[in-house]
């Protein structure tokens, strides 16, 4: 059955392992946790948290961490039907160091990444119509098949439904990063919402300025432009509606994953038909929470966790942007975590032994 589904992203899965040891580098840490992981992975598996029935249209492995991203994904209440066993290619793998509250280096082993292997006939064309959202993303952008995959994935949907763009840039992941403005263009002439930090947006329309960014975004044809910047919060616009919210002071722990709570709760919102504010409020919640857990995936919030999190901190929501307001040196630091591209490094292949 291919049909009834509110939220469909496509793009990169991992196996996350994330040191237990905090504040030190790879070579002394002595244990990892193992997490479910990728981008549009956990935008899939916040949206599930929300309610949303969701799909990950990705590429695994025929290796065992494979089948561990197939029960991870039924054990969050995400379909696996749409995740494709790609031959010859590893599942990949994802460390990371964890030096809160802003410093987490990324080390990604995906030579071959099965992601990026997804073709035009591994797509389910009639779930992707039909589906309320399709979620894309820049890192799916940054090589072939995946390029022509993701923009075709895209090209016939149905009026009425949101076709998002995670502008997700990863420069490592490109052969010639200088060719990403390009191909981003390509993808927002598809797209009804853009979502991306200053780094991002810079690359996709060729300004760090918040304000000249989303203009650029909307003048492009997107519906919804949301940049997300840093210690001085979140700015979504759209042609008559203007929102700025200040970021939630947390005592932040890993600030990987928390864009991607971001990302699922603003598919929520949109999904619910929730209005623009309402949307935010909740979307800059869930980023925050998940910046103060260890995990991505495993820790996307339920929308009663979100609001639990808004009352508390319900003074600091309403202070205007920019404004440091109450709360711990921490809340600057969420803001850096979640409006900058964390700093990462491609690595080869591990062996089994590795693993």
């Amino acid at each position: 059955m291919s049909e009834g589904l509110d939220l469909i992203t496509l793009g990169r899965v991992s196996v996350d392992l994330y040191p237990e040891q905090i504040g030190v580098g790879l070579a002394d840490v002595r244990t990892f946790a193992k997490y479910l992981g990728g981008s549009a992975t956990n935008v899939a598996v916040a949206g599930a948290r929300h309610g949303l029935r969701t799909s990950v249209v990705t590429g695994v492995g025929r290796d065992p961490l494979g089948d561990f991203v197939r029960r991870a994904l039924r054990g969050f209440g995400v379909a696996d039907r749409h995740v494709v066993t790609v031959s010859g290619r590893q599942t990949p793998v994802v460390l990371c160091e964890i030096f809160p509250p802003d410093d987490f280096p990324l080390y990604f082993y995906r030579p071959n990444a099965p992601d990026l292997a997804l073709t035009v006939e591994d797509l389910d064309t009639e779930a992707l119509r039909a589906a309320r959202i399709v979620w894309i993303t820049g890192s799916g952008l940054s090589a072939e098949p995946s390029r022509g995959t993701t923009l075709r994935a895209v090209a016939d949907r149905v009026e009425g439904g949101d076709t998002v763009l995670d502008l997700d840039w990863r420069p490592m992941f490109w052969a010639d990063p200088s060719e990403a403005p390009a191909w981003y263009a390509r993808a927002l002439a598809h797209a009804t919402v853009a979502v991306g930090n200053r780094d991002e947006v810079e690359v996709a329309v060729g300004t760090r300025d918040p304000d000249e960014a989303a203009d650029r975004l909307l003048a492009r044809g997107v519906r919804l432009a949301v940049v997300k910047q840093g210690p001085a919060g979140v700015l979504a616009r759209t042609a008559t509606e203007e929102i700025r919210l200040a970021p939630i002071p947390v005592e932040v722990v890993n600030g990987l994953g928390a864009g991607d709570a971001f990302g699922g709760a603003l598919a929520a919102g949109l999904a619910g038909g929730l209005p623009l504010r309402r949307t935010l409020e909740i979307a800059n919640a869930a980023g925050a929470f998940v910046a103060g857990r260890h995990a991505c995936a495993d820790a996307m919030p339920t929308l009663a966790e979100i609001d639990a999190l808004i009352a508390r901190s319900v003074g600091y929501v309403s202070a205007p942007a920019g404004d440091p307001g109450p709360g711990s040196a921490s809340s600057a630091a969420l803001g850096s975590v979640t409006g900058s591209t964390p700093r990462a490094t491609p690595a080869s292949a591990p062996t089994e032994g590795q693993l």
